[in-house]
């Protein structure tokens, strides 16, 4: 048992080892998965082939051993168990322990082509070397300095690794990012690129402290110190972009708009930054990366505007944002003697006399217009629409009939 336990730890891992060692990271599952799935197909239809022959030689050794006796009753070989032996008389039970004795050995012989086989195939294998690192591919991209850097694999390592996402700080993704990894003596340890998912995998050389750097183009690099212990670090780092945009919100005449809602959004429409113009009018909107934005100012009194503008990489962008202000129209509607007029219906017409709004007054009979361009314009005020009525008067008596005026809405 020892010799044969011996045999089989030093075999069996290495098959696996082998086995996971030829093929992909991304495959490891499916190959590892496989191995197990051949190697139960292969001991299942060994266990019947070889407990066949035994069976039969064990039959062939009970025939010997145990010669047909008148009015004996042998137990059958294949529900024969230790404790049933143990029950049968001498003469009987060392019949059947020397069967057992003289069948078992040749089968054991009959392995012996089936193990050289075995040797002679795996002579024939390719010599790979064991990889100790993360497994890696070259990327067409190149890190700072023109240095092909490897995209990132599942680590596929016997140190612990060290994974997780680069991303922006809205959340989304950042391909191609360069991560190196160094000790606490400054030497580098691993250096990978995320892949398009952002994700990134790192074989460390062993538990301790690091350092992890990662940088893109358009972003301001990021340096997070790590702790490996024994387990998987999962460590998720986030980059700015080192582009600046500011700028100033200013009307027609070149006067300040303060407290204006300033909105930057990407070419998705998705917004990115948004912020408030200061006393003086100004803006700044920081760790944006390089590329094509929509800059877009709203204010009360004035009308919304917005411009594209393009954010250089690791320098600042000047971009000012003028808003045109609205004019505002505004009056009372009054009847004979000043009296304000509730509900009046209050319509203003263009140039063109194209209906530009329309409204009802209030209580105190007042409009407001906004957000107008300049021109000229004509306001028509007008009471209630007229309301009819059928109803029927009889002889002698008298009726009553309300009448409810006031606009549709």
């Amino acid at each position: 048992m020892a010799v044969l336990g011996a045999g089989f730890g030093m075999v069996m891992p290495v098959l696996i080892l082998a086995v996971q060692n030829s093929v992909r990271p991304a495959d490891l599952g499916a190959a590892t998965s496989a191995n197990n799935y051949f190697r139960q197909i292969g001991g299942s239809v060994g266990a019947a082939v070889f407990g066949t022959l035994f069976a039969d030689r064990l039959g062939d050794a009970l025939t010997r051993r145990l010669p047909p006796r008148a009015g004996t009753r042998f137990p059958d070989p294949e529900s024969i168990t230790p404790q049933l032996v143990h029950t049968l008389p001498p003469a009987v039970r060392d019949g059947y322990v020397r069967a057992y004795a003289d069948a078992m050995p040749r089968i054991f012989l009959y392995l012996v082509p089936v193990l050289v086989l075995g040797l002679v195939i795996a002579l024939f294998l390719k010599e790979k070397p064991l990889v100790s690192h993360i497994a890696s591919v070259t990327d067409p991209d190149t890190a700072p300095g023109n240095a092909p850097i490897p995209r990132a694999r599942a680590p596929h390592a016997a140190g612990v690794p060290v994974c997780g996402s680069v991303q922006h700080h809205d959340g989304t993704v950042v391909p191609r990012a360069a991560l190196t990894l160094i000790d606490i003596t400054g030497q580098q340890t691993g250096r990978v690129a995320s892949g398009e998912d952002g994700r990134y995998a790192l074989a460390t050389p062993g538990p301790g402290a690091y350092v992890l750097i990662a940088a893109a183009g358009g972003h301001q690099p990021q340096a997070v110190s790590v702790t490996v212990g024994e387990r998987p670090v999962e460590l998720d780092i986030v980059l700015g972009g080192a582009g600046n945009l500011v700028g100033s919100v200013v009307t027609a005449d070149g006067t300040p708009v303060r407290d204006a809602t300033v909105t930057l959004t990407n070419v998705h429409g998705e917004v990115v930054a948004t912020t408030r113009s200061g006393r003086e009018g100004g803006y700044i909107i920081t760790e944006l990366v390089a590329g094509e934005y929509t800059l877009a100012a709203s204010a009360p009194a004035f009308r919304p505007a917005a411009l594209p503008v393009t954010v250089q990489a690791a320098r600042e962008t000047r971009r000012d944002i003028e808003l045109a202000g609205g004019a505002v129209l505004r009056g009372t509607v009054r009847a004979g003697g000043g009296r304000p007029v509730e509900d009046a219906r209050v319509t203003l017409l263009d140039v063109a006399g194209n209906v530009v709004d329309t409204l009802t007054t209030g209580p105190d009979g007042t409009f407001r217009f906004v957000d107008l361009s300049s021109g000229e314009y004509t306001v028509i005020a007008a009471g209630y629409p007229p309301v009819a009525t059928v109803l029927q008067v009889a002889g002698g008596g008298r009726t009553e009939r309300d009448l409810q005026l006031g606009h549709a809405d």
